[in-house]
Formats: structure tokens, sequence, C-alpha cells
């Protein structure tokens, strides 16, 4: 048996492949066809004089020897990516990329930016605005903030804010006529509908609260909650209700400018606030690069000012 370190291209595709289990997903992450994957594979095996794969039905299982190489394998190649980005310019350094859900970027982080931009000019960020929860670990994304989702421990986590939710409306739907006054009266109003059904992080969230829910937790179950506006963009349902065609369920702080400039008004009393809220969330790695500190520590501490 060879002494010598395999083909680095032959370890990478093992690795992607020990991570897909299948030639064809391992074959579109790196761009190749399947029968290159297979054929980098059954070199390595050649070379170490082992099987690594092994057929289980119309997919791939690892070999014992695979299982325990795998996972040294998959942070070794971590700390080669992580080599390689530190020998870029450093002005391709001081770019970072934050994905975040768009009513939160839209209502809150974009129209804070300028003041980061102004404190930290060399630094261009990307804002990736998104349904999709992005693998931080895998993606070339440096920060998430999300909403409701349980992040795994080895994550830099930070919460922002906790959510409270309550109903909201303009100035003119609250007074009438019919002037609003009590949960009772939002069977004399439309109400507003988010459908996140089709959002990927709206089931990997811990909670989101539809109409229906919110109202059985506020013990005011006998509203007719059919019929109203639906909308699959926050954002738009949120200017519905600005232009008086309904009640919405506003989320704080996402409608906290609207609601202080007097936009929205909140007619009842009655909120929830939940467990659950907005998190910064990124690598302990990628948090150890100035820039992605700088933003960071700026996000957390702009959170908290009143």
């Amino acid at each position: 048996m060879s002494t010598q370190i395999p083909s680095l291209n032959a370890l990478r595709t093992f690795e992607v492949v020990s991570r897909h289990l299948n030639y064809h997903s391992a074959a579109i992450e790196l761009n190749v066809s399947p029968a290159a994957v297979k054929q980098l594979v059954s070199k390595l095996e050649d070379d170490i004089g082992t099987k690594l794969l092994e057929r289980k039905g119309q997919g791939l299982m690892l070999t014992s020897r695979g299982r325990i190489s795998c996972a040294d394998l998959t942070a070794a190649m971590g700390k080669m990516y992580s080599a390689v980005e530190k020998m870029r310019h450093e002005e391709e350094q001081q770019q970072l990329i934050v994905t975040v859900e768009t009513s939160f970027a839209t209502a809150w982080l974009v129209p804070r930016l300028v003041r980061f931009r102004a404190d930290h000019p060399q630094i261009n960020v990307l804002i990736d605005s998104t349904q999709q929860i992005a693998d931080l670990n895998r993606n070339k994304v440096d920060v998430a903030i999300r909403y409701g989702v349980e992040s795994p421990p080895d994550l830099y986590v930070r919460r922002l804010f906790d959510d409270q939710v309550f109903p909201a409306c303009s100035p003119a739907l609250a007074h009438g006529p019919p002037t609003i006054k009590s949960l009772d009266d939002l069977n004399q109003v439309p109400l507003i509908h988010w459908n996140m059904s089709q959002q990927e992080w709206a089931h990997r969230t811990k909670r989101w609260f539809t109409w229906k829910s919110w109202l059985t937790d506020v013990g005011a179950e006998d509203i007719n909650t059919e019929g109203g506006l639906y909308f699959s963009d926050y954002g738009l349902a949120v200017q519905a209700a600005i232009a008086g065609q309904g009640m919405i369920l506003a989320s704080w702080p996402i409608l906290a400018e609207p609601i202080e400039s007097g936009l929205l008004v909140c007619p009842f009393r009655e909120r929830i606030t939940t467990d659950i809220g907005y998190d910064l969330v990124t690598t302990h790695q990628a948090h150890g690069r100035p820039e992605v500190k700088a933003f960071a520590d700026w996000v957390i501490t702009t959170a908290r000012e009143k």
C-alpha cells in the first residue's frame, strides 16, 4: 500500500460524495459528470487499497473505512478553503454576504445600513434577501439574520429581538366607520393574511402566527378568519394595511417604523410576546474576520437601541 497522499482532486470528490451519497448530486456540486465523479472515487479506492463506498438501493452508503475518515476529511477541506480565502487580496476580504428574510431586510436592516457604511466605508455588504436557509458551513454566506430557526450549537448566535405579534391597521380604518374598539370588531373588517406555506424558512421556524392561531392564543376564537386579502410577500401585505385595505398581524420590530410614524396604529391592547425572535448567526470562523465581526457588533448594538 502506498504511503503517498492520494490526489487532492480525488479526496475532494470523495468528501463531496460522502455528504450526498449520490454520484449525480455530487457531480452537480463539483460541476463535472457523474462518470468523472465515480472514476475519481474508484481511483482513490485503488490508491489506498480499500473500498470507501458501497451500493445501497438506488444510492450509496459509506463503508466502515469511509465513515471513520469522512469527518476528518471534511474538516481538512474546510481548513484548506479557509487558507485559500486568507490568500486573497484585502479588497476581496472586505466584502461580506448577509442572508436575511425579505421583510426584515426591507423594514429594519436596509434603512439603517447607511450608518454602517458611513462607519466602515471599506466594507462592501451584499444583502441576499431570500426565504431559503443557507448552510453557513457550506455556502459563501458570511452572516444570517433568522427568525425562530434553531441553529446548530457550533454556530455563533446572538439574539437581536424577541418577537411581539399584534393587530395593526391604518388610522382611517381604525376610526371607521365602523369604529374598531375590540377584537369582536374584527368580524367587520377584512383581514390581511401572509401566506408563508411556500416559504422554506417557515417550515423550519419554531413557530409562526396565522390569524387563527393568534386569536386562539388570546382567547378570541369566535372571529371569522376566512376571506380577506392574501399575500406571499409580507412587504406587499404591509403596504395594503397602510393603504387601509385591512387589518394585519404586525411583528415588532419589523413594523416599528410605520407604527412610530403613525402610518399604522394598534387598536387593541392584546399582544403576544413570543419566546422566539430574530437572531444574528454566523460561524465562529467567519466571526474571526474583522469585517464580519464589525458588522455583527454593529447589528447587535443597533438592535439594542431604543
